[in-house]
């Protein structure tokens, strides 16, 4: 049986810890940006940009990230 810590991180070629570094700022700053827009709802003069320019950095992240995956 694969090891579930080491098996999905090797498949985009990742160890355990770059890939737990990489998902720890990941998720850390998609939940800031899910803040800014929980809070520009509420008061629309604040944030006004954050989520979308959140949503778009980490797109861009993701998709350099893609780029190591082995084939």
């Amino acid at each position: 049986m694969a090891n579930p810590f080491t098996a999905q991180p090797a498949a985009v070629g990742e160890s355990y810890g770059e890939h737990l570094a990489f998902a720890l700022a990941f998720g850390a700053r998609m939940a800031m940006g899910g803040l800014a827009a929980i809070v520009h709802a509420v008061f629309p003069f604040l944030f006004i940009t954050t989520a979308s320019r959140t949503l778009d950095e980490l797109s861009a992240r993701r998709d350099r990230g893609a780029r190591r995956t082995p084939s």
